[in-house]
């Protein structure tokens, strides 16, 4: 097969090897499929050779965006078409009226994009940070404020599209629908017939429209052969939902919608469901845009999180809250909406005084319990179980009666636990329950379950089974069930119709086998405490610096849980008979494509609903590997040694690239590489120089005000081409704001620690962070004045360290007070000096530090301070240098920066600026710019 997949891609863009396979064997849901192979299309030629191949050689094909669906339909036994990776195309249009978009590309990148112009996309799932736009149209997702006015389905302009047998049309072509009609007879006139029994059917019609009252996705969207006359009106938006079983949607154009800038928010309390749901419709009927209703136990799940309402944990049971949030675009209609709300609550009289906010740290804390349910409930699950997300929707005037059948249904299958919560406004319900499938007996007791579920909710309330998470595998078996047998039956024509081969993403949304919810599990096997609790959402893919050139966070533990079911299996695993044979491999293909090419960067924790940073266990990884400390720990003892000799390795580097250029230093390193064996550092031309020595540059002018340590990588790196070294520049800024700031004569032979714990020697790590810190205590004079560092990467060790010292250090460690750069300079500096911006267009690389640390804002802050315009990249992200990672791991840097690199070069820029030299040094490497620090352009608006 591969041989046959090499004629249509290029081999780097098929996927064979058995550690990828299993690494995309599993998506959100609680299903879990190999393909045999992953392919990476990049046109629709390719995509149409797929097809055409998938055909001819009986083997089903399943298209893939970001995996974060939660009902299996994101993974296949089959060909798996990762379009994560070469679709990431957009274009603004008609005053961003409408948006262009390739399916590859994140839904809130999209709104990022929009947002300078006042719009957004109307489509806001939860998952929106982290899904495609592939996935959006394909699975017709909604959210929070959606509704059933503003998904896909109704702000579709137009889309191209590609079918299973080979057609592409781009709907927006002016003659698209004769063209249709000429070159697709057959579709066409097929099409127009399952409309006319649609719509000679009053009854049939009639269950139709009332249907999508509600929000629905279960099955395809049949409201579109009521809604549409013209056969290609009706299959664009058959397309959307469809869950990629009809065709693939290679482009799609939205309308946009306006963004709400003026929001008020609050939450009511009531003594009980019933009242909590008895308020809905008045609340919604007032003009409220979010109406979100949060069971007692969803409260109780997130009470004892930070920053939480301490109301929570005074609530008696059964207490309800509703979210609610009013959203206007102008002033004068928001003040409408207050009077509105006002009126509201004195006639519903929950439980406490509502307190309504216009102030966004208030309103961030009142939405932050129910954004936290999922991660809350997902952290406290039993180890080696799956949260089961479900989502449900009923006409809300069963919306009382219908939670209380789920919370009895909990009640009777042992989900003591679970969870009810969602978008109240459209009676969408989601509900959380924690199961494993082990075994046969919990399989059998889910499929119990989930049946009796069905029960309550289609045949007591003909709610929908799925209203926004699409069917996929979990409710295949009840399209029918839910919709009777006539509808079915057009849905299975329809299916046939445009896929007669039946070889595209088959089991989905159409299944006969009534098992197949319980079919294909996963089985979370445990493999450390830092990464169990991983539920497997993807939401960490999209921040992740190796994600197109190896694994991403998620696949990383997906492949890890497999290596540690096969040491309870040997040769095995979970694996089919077929695979074992290879399984071997995995073990070996891990150490770089799971350990070496991980950053470390912690991105992937700032986007996961249950804070796993992933890398934090691949540093773990790291340890193991290492067999002694004892050459490690002695270079900590003699760093200053170290320090001078780097020094002049890099004088010497520069000095013979004049010579023999900078390929000819970078072969040295490869020659030495392949004698040693050994994983070396390469040359390249951004590398900065090394400043004069620190100690002709103390300064003191007067009493201290505060310590200022030089890092010992811009102690070493700290002067780029054509530019002054930064300590100077440092103290040159502090001169002229009247800041005495001090270096100290012995700076130099300290480090915080972070090349050591990067590379897995734990104990230099904790040696090296012991030294500085006890010099820095005296330094400080036992933490009487600040410490001001240079270099974010290591303000963030050294800020958020403590988990790693001994009790000793840890004292004097929380007594220390410790500043970045760019906190330094924007909360103590630029308040003292006299700035002229200047007349320049300045872009900024906030790197992953500075981000975790949230000083992002405050690097642009300056720099719009400093400069006539200061821009952040849309595809801002890690560079991947990672220390000297990105020397050793060229490929790596190369690879995480394409986005962001090709963003920066559509035009030129007066400045470049970050705040960590390696990451500058990556950034110069992958564009061809200047980067240096943000201190460089503060030093220039400063000048008299």
């Amino acid at each position: 097969m591969t041989a046959t997949l090499a004629s249509i891609l290029p081999a780097d863009r098929i996927r064979d090897r058995l550690i990828d396979r299993i690494a995309y064997a599993n998506d959100a849901s609680y299903f879990r499929l190999v393909p045999q192979a992953v392919v990476q299309p990049n046109s629709i030629g390719e995509i149409q050779a797929l097809f055409q191949f998938s055909q001819q050689n009986k083997i089903p094909m399943t298209f893939r965006a970001a995996g974060t669906s939660l009902s299996g339909q994101a993974v296949t036994d089959g060909i798996l078409v990762d379009i994560s990776k070469h679709w990431g195309e957009y274009s603004v249009e008609e005053n961003a009226g409408k948006i262009r978009f390739q399916p590859g590309i994140v839904g809130g990148f999209i709104n990022n994009v929009l947002k300078p112009h006042g719009r957004r996309i109307g489509p806001d799932p939860a998952s929106i940070d982290a899904c495609m736009m592939g996935g959006i149209l394909a699975n017709n997702s909604s959210g929070m404020c959606c509704g059933t006015t503003e998904n896909s389905y109704k702000t579709i302009h137009s889309m191209t599209f590609v079918l299973p047998n080979g057609f592409v049309l781009d709907t927006s072509h002016p003659n698209a629908h004769k063209i249709f009609e000429n070159e697709q007879p057959h579709i066409a006139k097929g099409l127009l017939e399952l409309k006319k029994r649609v719509t000679s059917n009053l009854q049939l019609a009639t269950r139709i429209s009332k249907r999508y009252q509600i929000k629905n996705n279960n099955g395809y969207l049949l409201n579109a052969f009521l809604d549409f006359d013209h056969p290609l009106d009706i299959l664009i938006h058959l397309l959307i939902g469809s869950e990629g079983t009809l065709g693939f949607i290679a482009e799609g154009v939205l309308h946009t919608l306006p963004d709400f800038n003026y929001k008020y928010t609050g939450q009511m309390y009531f003594k009980n469901i019933r009242d909590a749901a008895a308020a809905v419709y008045p609340v919604k009927q007032s003009g409220a845009r979010a109406v979100e209703v949060m069971d007692r136990e969803s409260l109780r799940a997130v009470e004892n999180n930070a920053g939480v309402p301490a109301i929570l944990k005074e609530l008696p049971a059964g207490a309800t809250a509703l979210l609610v949030e009013y959203q206007a675009a102008d002033s004068a209609t928001m003040l409408q909406f207050k009077k509105e709300a006002g009126r509201v609550i004195k006639e519903l009289n929950p439980m406490h005084d509502v307190q309504f906010t216009d102030d966004p740290i208030q309103q961030a804390a009142l939405w932050k319990p129910r954004k936290g349910i999922i991660a809350s409930v997902g952290a406290m699950r039993p180890r080696g179980t799956t949260s089961v997300n479900e989502d449900v929707a009923f006409p809300v005037q069963h919306l009382a009666d219908a939670v209380m059948d789920l919370r009895h249904l909990f009640d009777d299958f042992g989900y003591s636990e679970g969870v009810i919560f969602g978008h109240a406004k459209d009676g969408n319900l989601h509900f959380l329950v924690n199961q494993a499938f082990d075994t046969p007996e919990q399989i059998h007791h889910f499929d119990k379950f989930i049946r009796a579920m069905v029960s309550i909710v289609s045949g007591k309330y003909d709610g929908s089974l799925k209203a926004e998470h699409g069917t996929g595998r979990n409710m295949a078996p009840f399209v029918e069930t839910e919709w009777g047998a006539e509808a079915y039956a057009i849905m299975r024509d329809l299916k046939s119709l445009l896929d007669p081969d039946g070889m595209l993403n088959p089991g989905v949304l159409i299944n006969d086998d009534p098992q197949a919810h319980v079919t294909h599990l996963k089985s979370l096997t445990l493999v450390a405490p830092e990464i169990d609790k991983c539920i497997e959402c993807g939401f960490c893919e999209s921040k992740c610096p190796s994600r197109s050139l190896t694994l991403t966070p998620r696949q990383r533990i997906v492949v890890q849980r497999e290596l540690a079911s096969m040491s309870k299996m040997p040769h095995s695993g979970t694996l089919a008979a077929s695979d074992s044979l290879e399984a071997d491999s995995v073990s070996t293909d891990y150490t770089y494509a799971g350990i070496d090419t991980c950053a470390l960067d912690g991105l992937c924790g700032t986007a996961c609903p249950v804070g796993i940073d992933t890398g934090k266990f691949i540093k773990k990884l790291r340890e193991k590997r290492v067999t002694s400390n004892k050459l490690a720990e002695r270079i900590v003892e003699n760093f200053s040694f170290v320090e001078k000799t780097v020094g002049i390795g890099v004088s010497l580097g520069h000095a013979t690239e004049k010579i023999i250029g900078v390929n000819g230093v970078k072969s040295i390193s490869v020659v030495a590489e392949k004698i040693t064996k050994t994983k070396l550092p390469k040359w390249n031309k951004s590398i900065p120089h090394t400043p004069k020595n620190l100690s002709d540059l103390r300064v003191l002018r007067g009493e201290k005000e505060f310590i200022y340590f030089p890092s010992c990588i811009s102690r070493q790196l700290g002067e780029p081409t054509h530019h002054s070294p930064l300590s100077t520049v440092f103290l040159t800024i502090a001169t002229r704001a009247n800041i005495n700031l001090h270096i100290p004569i012995n700076a130099a032979g300290h480090c915080c620690g972070t090349p050591f714990s990067s590379k897995g020697y734990k104990s230099a790590y904790q040696a090296a962070l012991h030294k500085t810190l006890t010099q820095m205590w005296d330094w400080s004079e036992h933490g009487k004045y600040p410490i001001v560092i240079d270099t974010t990467s290591c303000t963030h060790t050294l800020k958020t360290c403590g988990d790693d010292l001994t009790p000793e250090d840890k004292v004097i460690w929380n007594q220390l007070t410790i500043l970045d750069g760019v906190e330094f300079l924007h909360d103590h500096v630029l308040p003292k000096l006299e700035i002229n911006p200047v007349d320049e267009e300045v872009i900024l690389h906030p790197n992953c530090s500075a981000r975790k640390l949230n000083l992002d804002s405050k690097m642009h802050a300056i720099a719009k301070q400093c400069a006539k315009s200061a821009i952040v990249p849309f595809n801002l992200g890690c560079c991947a240098f990672a220390g000297d990672r990105g020397l050793t791991h060229p490929e790596l840097t190369a690879s995480a920066t394409e986005k962001e690199t090709a963003e920066i070069l559509k035009r030129d820029y007066d400045g470049y600026y970050s705040s960590n030299i390696t990451c500058e040094i990556g950034m110069k490497e992958a564009t061809g710019k200047d980067y240096v620090s943000i201190v460089y352009l503060v030093e220039r608006a400063s000048r008299s």
